[in-house]
């Protein structure tokens, strides 16, 4: 099975790798200088070793998806577990009541964001802030987050926020779209490293109904959170 690494990744991709395995070099050398260091010792520090080399090279994954074509459907725009819905005011963009449905990243998540729908991208805005625990539902009011403000190209043509909210170990919000720019349900527009949360706003209507519950997992550009009845 082939792993096929995120372009958002760099440079971390090659410079985290790159410092693990000289950690295995200068370990396996230390067999040597050291002749009181136990065999076990060194196989068993390398092995640690080994397996975060494999964690960060399967952190900046992305998986090959076929996206559902539905129109009616708002797909996940995240990897995680749903911590939170709730019916919110929404008056920076979409200017009433809003579904929010949160999801949380671990560190075992792929991290790519997808697009919930067909959508153009009216306003981008970065906001810096702490850095809590991404798991809790309210660190998204003071935590860094960068907002995409997006309008649907398909009927309704509602108003649509997704948020990207860095998390107590991510540090880097990966945005690679531009306002203006149209993409398509499911197509890929960044990534937050290492641990991390993304919310999704759409209009409180009686025709939009949450697909999904909280505990439940998502895939992005995969698992429909809400449907246009």
């Amino acid at each position: 099975m082939r792993l096929v690494l995120t372009k958002y990744g760099w440079p971390q991709v090659v410079i985290f790798p790159a410092i693990v395995l000289g950690a295995m070099i200068l370990v396996a050398r230390l067999s040597s200088l050291v002749p009181r260091l136990s065999g076990w010792a060194i196989i068993s520090i390398e092995a640690g070793l080994a397996v975060v080399l494999i964690w960060v090279l399967s952190f900046f994954r992305d998986p090959d998806r076929l996206c559902p074509q539905e129109t009616n459907l708002l797909l996940s725009p995240a990897d995680g577990r749903i911590t939170n819905i709730e019916i919110v005011e929404e008056n920076n963009f979409i200017g009433t009541t809003a579904l929010k449905i949160g999801i949380f990243l671990s560190i075992f998540d792929a991290h790519i964001n997808r697009s919930p729908c067909n959508i153009k991208v009216e306003r981008i805005t970065y906001r810096q802030g702490k850095h809590k625990n991404a798991g809790n539902p309210h660190s998204g009011r003071v935590n860094e987050s960068n907002d995409l403000f997006l309008v649907r190209t398909d009927s309704p043509e509602d108003k649509l926020v997704v948020r990207q909210i860095s998390g107590a170990i991510a540090r880097r919000i990966v945005c690679a779209i531009r306002e203006g720019q149209k993409l398509t349900g499911g197509e890929k527009f960044g990534m937050i490293k290492f641990g991390s949360r993304t919310e999704l706003y759409v209009p409180a209507r009686e025709n939009v109904k949450c697909l999904v519950q909280v505990g439940d997992k998502v895939k992005a550009g995969l698992t429909p959170l809400v449907r246009y009845e």
